[in-house]
């Protein structure tokens, strides 16, 4: 995947959170455990891009 798309995937998630917090009225933890779904989401999804998690599914306990 070029580096390029993921720059654009990590901006445009930044700009929806951004346009969440700012607009929509909600209750401060609603905000809060909304903005760390998003962030795990996009931090599992950007291991799975770059290969972290595909090589640690061969190690073996």
């Amino acid at each position: 995947m070029p580096i390029l798309t993921v720059i654009i995937v990590i901006l445009i998630a930044g700009v929806i959170l951004w346009l969440v917090n700012s607009y929509i009225p909600m209750q401060r933890t609603i905000k809060t455990i909304l903005n760390i779904v998003v962030v795990v989401i996009l931090v599992i999804w950007l291991l799975q891009v770059f290969g972290v998690l595909s090589s640690l599914q061969s190690l073996t306990i």
